[in-house]
């Protein structure tokens, strides 16, 4: 008898839609696929352009994880590629878990190709940096709850929403009161910037940009209720803050602090807490 072949599984991140965000080695791995699993909803359709002439194309939008477990069950008896398409990165909100661990006991080769996520792409869309020095040195990535899949105890949004730095919120837009009343009750003040954007790097895409208050009247004017993330937080209009990293006074191991501007810093630092860049 033959003997049983070992196919893989490629988890693949295809950021949040546009087609040329794909790394390189996403679309390597959808180049060599023999199957293509792609989530049509969310995934533009030139990520496809990649993939091979005779590859085996699928929708993951009409298939349940048992169709799909199916296919990967067919990649281990005749040793196929299979490229799963993921939106985003592949780590967040995806559904893979499940999946890896079903290819594990498998046997399957798995491997998982990181991609943009959207709260980076929007950030780019914004041009803001989320970690802005003395305003905010954290993002907290979340949904809200009281969707399909309940949230674990503690990680509710007016709780995170204690810690004041930026939060990116995915997932939440047909709930657009209920979010702006936990982000004000963990402590959010009111005139917090907030940016909203449905489709990021879609030819259809809206970026807002409005505060917690006026959160839910935006969102309800431009009837969003998904495809749409949140950013929120003081980074989103601070300016006037300094890192550490190109000043003159810091050093490191390829550059040595000019010793004025270090002395300066070193001032600076005690009468103000230090500032990490």
């Amino acid at each position: 008898m033959p003997a049983e072949t070992t196919g893989k599984v490629t988890f693949v991140g295809a950021g949040p839609g546009a087609a040329d965000l794909l790394t390189f080695r996403a679309a390597r791995a959808i180049a060599e696929a023999d199957v293509v699993i792609w989530a049509a909803s969310l995934v533009q359709a030139e990520v496809l352009e990649h993939a091979r002439e005779g590859a085996e194309i699928l929708d993951s939008a009409a298939m349940s994880l048992e169709d799909v477990l199916v296919v990967y069950e067919r990649a281990v008896r005749d040793g196929l590629l299979v490229a799963r398409i993921h939106s985003g990165d592949p780590a967040l909100w995806g559904g893979t878990q499940e999946q890896l661990d079903r290819c594990v006991e498998l046997g399957l080769d798995v491997e998982i190709v990181p991609g943009v996520s959207a709260f980076s792409a929007v950030a780019a869309i914004a041009q803001r940096e989320l970690t802005v020095p003395e305003v905010a040195q954290s993002v907290i990535l979340t949904r809200l709850g009281g969707g399909k899949t309940p949230m674990p105890p503690g990680e509710e949004v007016r709780e995170f929403a204690r810690h004041g730095t930026t939060m990116a919120v995915f997932l939440s837009a047909a709930r657009s009161g209920q979010l702006a009343v936990e982000l004000l009750e963990g402590g959010y003040p009111t005139e917090t910037p907030v940016v909203i954007a449905y489709q990021a790097t879609w030819p259809d895409e809206l970026v807002l940009r409005c505060t917690i208050g006026t959160l839910e009247e935006t969102v309800k004017a431009h009837k969003l209720w998904k495809h749409t993330l949140f950013l929120v937080g003081s980074a989103l209009s601070a300016s006037g803050t300094r890192s550490h990293l190109y000043h003159p006074g810091h050093f490191h191991g390829f550059r040595r602090a000019d010793p004025a501007s270090r002395r300066a810093l070193r001032a600076a630092a005690q009468t103000a807490a230090p500032v990490e860049g």
